[in-house]
């Protein structure tokens, strides 16, 4: 019997896919919401990595709070130009002092972010298009025995929080997840004019899933009006294509549905992305730790981006939860879904959570006491190896949305 408090039970609905009615939502990665997550985890990542570096320990630091400030821009077709850029705002704490040694924590945030910017939305000019600003507090410095290069310790705690972590993912959900990272990978290098601000909702009533997309068109790449409904066909038939690869249900597939052609009322940009004309953005307003929001399941509000890896829970309950979830499906066979919810107590080591609350939906011919032991083993040895998720998170194997 472990000692940790696991505790596993039927889940209390059927499984996901088994619903009448699913609803599955991605906010892609040049999303204003996701802009702000991806670069407040990158210089988290960063800020992690140079005090390894310079001191051996990861100190204290979080960068949750970053926000964006839409600008204003005037597309035309062929190209058109920013008029009042995009300001972004990398807000929060970090140890800039420590054993008399001064560590530049804004510039290194700086040089994280434009880096980030020039990996993920290469059409954004850094300090043209994007006015990056940062504003750090100084970090208590608390957190310095806590992981260094050599020897780990399990710290404590910061917070009485929760995470919460499910799988396997329904089609619906496949198809939404996978059908951003396409369209912002493979689709995008070869047509460059869908822009990386790619957002898509899934809809499923029985057996038919509807799929809308409102992807930004790049202006630069677009000639005409003509040349824009191409585009928009194309990405259609993408978005179609990959989803036939995950599911027989009756897919349809709609693009840019707020568009007018006879009013001349398009969605064309500058940049790629709606946070160049009004949509502001905020860290954690988007997707989850698993790059999805999912209102079907169980979700934790705690935005996961920038969020100290070592003891914060908002961040390491979330991803140790969905890679338990994972895990868990993908070593135990008789489970059609699964849902883990992992609560700390303050103070308390993280991996001994105050509860570690696992629901199962099995196949249809398997009971629970056949896959219970299985199931506690495995979140058993997760739990055991939890600092194993700080260093995924710092080595940046780790995605947060």
């Amino acid at each position: 019997m472990s000692e940790r408090n696991i505790r596993v039970e039927p889940i209390d609905r059927q499984a996901v896919e088994d619903q009448e009615v699913e609803i599955v939502e991605r906010k892609g990665i040049g999303h204003p919401d996701s802009i702000c997550d991806g670069i407040a985890e990158a210089v988290a990542g960063a800020l992690a990595r140079e005090y390894i570096d310079r001191v051996g320990e990861v100190l204290h630091f979080n960068t949750d709070e970053t926000q964006l400030v839409a600008g204003e821009a005037a597309p035309a077709f062929g190209g058109g130009e920013v008029v009042d850029p995009i300001y972004l705002l990398i807000v929060g704490r970090a140890t800039k002092h420590y054993e008399g040694q001064a560590i530049p924590a804004e510039t290194i945030a700086l040089r994280a972010a434009r880096e980030y910017l020039a990996e993920t939305i290469p059409q954004l000019t850094f300090g043209e298009d994007i006015v990056v600003d940062v504003k750090l507090g100084e970090g208590s410095g608390d957190l310095q025995e806590v992981f260094g290069e050599d020897e780990v310790s399990v710290p404590m705690a910061n917070d009485t929080s929760f995470g919460v972590g499910h799988a396997p993912l329904t089609e619906t959900e496949q198809i939404v997840l996978e059908a951003e990272h396409r369209l912002n990978g493979e689709f995008a290098e070869k047509n460059p004019y869908v822009g990386s601000d790619v957002k898509i909702m899934g809809k499923r009533e029985g057996d038919e899933i509807d799929v809308t997309v409102a992807a930004a068109m790049v202006d630069e790449h677009i000639a005409d009006l003509d040349a824009y409904i191409d585009a928009v066909e194309s990405v259609r038939e993408f978005v179609e294509e990959v989803a036939n690869e995950h599911t027989d249900r009756t897919v349809d597939v709609h693009v840019n549905t707020a568009d007018d052609y006879d009013e001349g009322s398009i969605y064309l940009t500058v940049t790629g992305t709606s946070a160049e004309q009004g949509d502001d953005g905020s860290v954690g307003r988007g997707n989850r730790a698993n790059g999805l929001i999912t209102p079907n399941r169980s979700m934790s509000m705690e935005a996961t981006s920038g969020k100290n890896p070592v003891n914060h829970i908002g961040k390491i309950y979330n991803l140790l939860s969905t890679q338990i979830a994972e895990e868990v499906v993908g070593e135990v066979d008789g489970i059609r879904d699964l849902r883990v919810r992992l609560l700390s107590q303050i103070g308390r080591p993280i991996d001994q959570p105050h509860v570690a609350d696992v629901h199962v939906v099995t196949e249809d011919g398997v009971a629970l006491g056949d896959v219970e032991d299985e199931v506690r083993a495995i979140v058993d040895a997760e739990l055991a190896d939890v600092t194993g998720i700080t260093r995924r998170v710092i080595d940046g194997e780790l995605t947060t949305f």
